[in-house]
C-alpha cells in the first residue's frame, strides 16, 4: 500500500474536453434527442429505462464538455450503440 503522502497526482490528458470538437458532442446529443423522441420517451423515463438519472439526460442533450463515459455508453446502448475509437480527421491532430 503506497501512503497516501507519496502517492502520484494523476496528470492531465494531452487532451481536455474543450479539444473535442464540438461536432462530435453535437451528433451525440442529437443522436440521443432524436432517438429519444422517436421512440417516444421522455427523458424522465429514458433515465428509468437505462437506470441514470434525468440529468445525465439532459446533460448529454444538451452537448455538456465532461460526461463520465459510462453512462454515456448506457444510454447509446439504449439505442443498440456505444461510444468507440475514432480516427481523428488531419485538422483535429495535435
Amino acid at each position: 500500500m503506497i501512503p497516501i503522502g507519496n502517492r502520484r497526482r494523476a496528470t492531465r490528458s494531452p487532451m481536455s474536453p474543450e479539444d473535442i470538437s464540438t461536432p462530435d458532442r453535437e451528433s451525440i446529443q442529437r443522436f440521443v434527442r432524436e432517438h429519444r423522441q422517436q421512440s417516444g420517451l421522455t427523458q424522465r423515463q429514458l433515465a428509468e429505462l437505462v437506470g441514470c438519472g434525468v440529468r445525465v439526460i439532459s446533460e448529454i442533450e444538451n452537448g455538456k464538455a465532461t460526461l463520465r463515459m459510462d453512462a454515456v455508453n448506457r444510454v447509446l446502448a439504449a439505442f443498440g450503440k456505444r461510444l468507440g475509437v475514432v480516427d481523428l480527421r488531419t485538422e483535429d491532430r495535435q
